[in-house]
């Protein structure tokens, strides 16, 4: 005779419960054994300023919205397509939206 269906469930959530414990403290020992590459980390981002957030790799102009200018996902004729997907997820930067008439 097979396990009921309710103590496989309770088996499933335990082993899920376990591996998320499991996880949990791998993250820790992670944390620890890289505090020293995270500080050097650190000081380099404020040494050089390069801390800026990159939202997607693929294309520059989808990399962080800051430094999006008008033409650049056009830069390879006016009619081209995007053809990144994370272009389609990214809105427009405030600095170059239209402005409202007035």
């Amino acid at each position: 005779m097979g396990m009921r269906r309710s103590a496989r469930f309770l088996a499933f959530i335990g082993v899920c419960a376990l591996s998320l414990a499991l996880a949990w403290v791998h993250s820790l020992a992670v944390q620890r054994n890289d505090a020293d590459s995270i500080s050097q980390k650190r000081e380099m981002v404020k040494r050089l300023g390069i801390g800026e957030l990159c939202l997607f790799t693929d294309a520059r102009y989808t990399r962080h919205p800051t430094s999006a200018d008008v033409n650049t996902p056009f830069q390879d004729y006016p009619l081209s397509l995007e053809h990144f997907p994370s272009g389609s997820l990214m809105p427009v930067p405030p600095h170059l939206r239209p402005k409202a008439r007035e």
